[in-house]
C-alpha cells in the first residue's frame, strides 16, 4: 500500500510539473498577444494622425482607427489581466509542485521505513520460530529427565527391596548360626531381642555383608564337623 501511495504521489508530481510548464507556455502566448495589441494600438494611433491630416476625407478612416485603437487597448488590458491570472496560477502550481514533491519524498521515506519494518517483522518471525523450536527441545529434555527420574525411583525401590531381602536373609542366617555351640559359648538368638541381632539403623556395606555371610558359612561347616566328631566318639 505504501509503495502504491508513493507511485501515486510521483504521478501527481509529474502532473503538477506538466501543468506548471503549460502555464508558462500560456503566459508566453499571452505576452505575444499583449505585444500584438500594443503594436495594433500604435498603428491605430498612426492611422488617426494620418486621418486628421487628411481632413474631411479622412474622417471615416479616423473613426475606424479609433475603434481599432479601442479594441487594441481592450485586448491589451484583457491580455494583461489573463497574464496576471496565469502568473498567479503558475505561482500556485509551483507551490503545489513543491508541496507534492515534499510529500513524494516523505512517502518515499515512509516506503523505506515500511520496508525496514517488514524486514524486522520477518526477523522477529524467524526468531520466534527458533524460540518455538528451542522450547520444544526443552520440553523434550524435560520429558526425558522425568523418565530418567522415574527410572531412578524404580531403581531406588528395587535397591530398597533388595536391601530388605538381604536384611531378612542376614537375620535368618544369624538365627541359624546362633543355634550352634562355638567352643564354650552358646548363642541363643531366639532369646535375644531382634534389635540386638540386626542393627536396622545402620546396615553393613555390600562387601561387609558378603564377608559376614562367608564367615557364617565357615562357622556352620566347623560346627558341623565338630558335631560329627563328637558323634563318632560317642559311638
Amino acid at each position: 500500500v505504501a509503495r502504491k501511495g508513493g507511485q501515486v504521489v510521483g504521478q501527481v508530481v509529474s502532473t503538477m510539473t506538466g501543468i506548471s510548464e503549460s502555464s508558462r507556455k500560456i503566459s508566453d502566448i499571452i505576452g505575444v498577444i499583449d505585444g500584438i495589441a500594443f503594436q495594433t494600438n500604435i498603428l491605430a494611433l498612426n492611422a488617426a494622425v494620418e486621418a486628421a491630416r487628411a481632413g474631411e476625407q479622412g474622417r471615416g478612416f479616423a473613426v475606424v482607427a479609433a475603434e481599432v485603437r479601442s479594441l487594441a487597448q481592450r485586448s491589451a488590458a484583457a491580455a494583461k489581466e489573463i497574464k496576471g491570472l496565469i502568473g498567479d496560477s503558475v505561482d500556485k502550481v509551483e507551490a503545489g509542485t513543491k508541496l507534492v514533491d515534499a510529500a513524494g519524498k516523505t512517502m518515499q521515506e515512509i516506503v523505506t521505513s515500511v520496508s525496514k519494518v517488514s524486514e524486522l517483522i520477518a526477523e522477529i518471525a524467524a526468531a520466534s520460530q527458533e524460540q518455538s523450536s528451542g522450547i520444544e527441545q526443552v520440553n523434550t529434555a524435560i520429558t526425558q529427565m522425568d523418565q530418567v527420574v522415574q527410572q531412578n525411583a524404580s531403581l531406588v525401590e528395587e535397591a530398597t527391596a533388595a536391601t530388605e531381602s538381604m536384611k531378612e536373609q542376614a537375620t535368618s542366617l544369624l538365627q541359624t548360626v546362633s543355634r550352634f555351640k562355638l567352643g564354650e559359648q552358646h548363642i541363643d538368638a531366639i532369646d535375644r531381642p531382634a534389635s540386638q541381632q540386626v542393627r536396622n539403623e545402620s546396615l553393613p556395606s555390600w562387601r561387609h555383608d558378603r564377608s559376614s555371610m562367608m564367615n557364617g558359612r565357615d562357622r556352620i561347616r566347623t560346627q558341623a564337623g565338630n558335631s560329627r566328631t563328637a558323634a563318632a566318639a560317642a559311638a
